[in-house]
């Protein structure tokens, strides 16, 4: 499990004109499956997407796709979770 923390970086001003392939990007990986959650870092300080079932270089990849890391919109960060204990309505996730 993996989350993946967007924070605006010194081209933010640009996130305008590449959001409608950014949003394309964040439906086609919850279309995939691979995304499972995504929202913004408060207070406006870029996004965070939850990822599973993938492994950590194909992750990768798919970030590097996204049009803001292309255009240096934002910086991406991959946090991989080992999880080991969750709630019944998450359990899946210690699949």
């Amino acid at each position: 499990m993996f989350v993946v923390l967007l924070r605006f970086s010194a081209n933010r001003e640009a996130a305008p004109r590449h959001l409608p392939g950014h949003q394309e990007w964040i439906e086609q990986g919850m279309a995939d499956g691979v995304f499972l959650l995504a929202g913004s870092i408060q207070p406006g300080l870029g996004g965070a997407i939850v990822a599973h079932g993938t492994s950590h270089q194909e992750l990768a990849e798919r970030v590097a796709a996204d049009p803001f890391v292309a255009e240096d919109v934002v910086t991406a960060e991959i946090v991989e979770i080992a999880p080991w204990l969750a709630d019944d309505r998450l359990a899946f996730l210690l699949r």
